[in-house]
């Protein structure tokens, strides 16, 4: 890849795809995703009935909000606000708005055709993405880049897709993720996987930048007072043990396909240590 004027590597953004996130949920089932590979390391039972539709998604509050924050933070309000709707139908006698889970809320949500903010949803949507710009590596982070771009390309054998947050032409990928508490949120990336995560991007977009393995970086927001954000780069050695077993998953979800056999796993008997 060419280099720009400090010789850092400078990634030709053209390799990403441009997609509704619709479009690219529709096609779960035809490739394999980071949500979809970590399910089947929980369980390949759970990818199952995952890929069979047979665990419906939930939209949360919680979701709509991280899903908010990101299109607000990363594709700017010009889309964020045409992305969604705001606010809420006004109780006339009270001059108040109706409450969110009024039959009079739903029903004007029903009629927007789109995701509904209330007042509160969307102030703090605002707070975050205050919070991101305060911090100047977050910042430059977001500087030069595009936003949910899609690339899909075999990896292990496997058809697999991904959709990263922010791709920086010299900083690699950038993920944006919203935590409780950002004193915590190392313990958080260890819970929910996001390394494993953030090394299924890493190999994926590698197939289609002749094995560049891009770094990695992500930017925590956390959705209180004072709304502190974090920037952490993913240490090279965390991303190639993830990568390991990232691999040696996706090869368990080629044996349980051949032998057409989707296990929980936890059939055996485990050892429970006292502590």
């Amino acid at each position: 890849m060419p280099t720009d004027e400090t010789n850092q590597p400078q990634i030709d953004l053209a390799c990403l795809r441009a997609e509704p996130e619709q479009v690219y949920h529709a096609r779960r089932g035809e490739y394999l995703s980071s949500h979809l590979l970590a399910d089947f390391r929980k369980s390949p039972l759970l990818y199952r009935k995952r890929v069979d539709g047979l665990i419906e998604d939930k939209d949360s509050s919680a979701y709509l909000l991280g899903r908010a924050a990101h299109v607000r933070i990363l594709e700017g309000n010009e889309k964020y606000e045409s992305a969604f709707a705001f606010g809420g139908p006004v109780n006339p006698r009270t001059g108040r708005p109706f409450g969110s889970n009024t039959k009079a809320f739903s029903e004007w949500a029903a009629d927007q055709g789109k995701p509904v903010l209330t007042d509160a949803q969307s102030d703090l949507v605002e707070r975050l993405a205050e919070g991101v710009a305060m911090n100047p590596s977050a910042t430059e982070l977001l500087l030069d880049g595009r936003a949910e771009g899609v690339v899909r390309s075999e990896y292990c054998g496997q058809q697999c897709q991904i959709r990263i947050d922010w791709l920086n032409r010299y900083h690699g990928i950038v993920d944006l993720k919203t935590c409780d508490d950002l004193t915590w949120f190392e313990a958080d990336a260890r819970r929910y996987g996001y390394v494993h995560q953030m090394a299924f991007y890493q190999s994926v977009l590698s197939t289609v930048l002749n094995g560049t393995m891009v770094p990695v970086h992500i930017i925590a927001i956390e959705k209180k007072e004072p709304y502190r954000c974090g920037v952490w780069r993913v240490s090279e050695a965390s991303l190639k043990q993830a990568q390991v077993e990232n691999a040696a998953a996706i090869c368990r979800l080629h044996n349980c396909r051949r032998q057409g056999a989707w296990p929980t796993g936890y059939e055996g008997v485990r050892v429970l240590e006292a502590i």
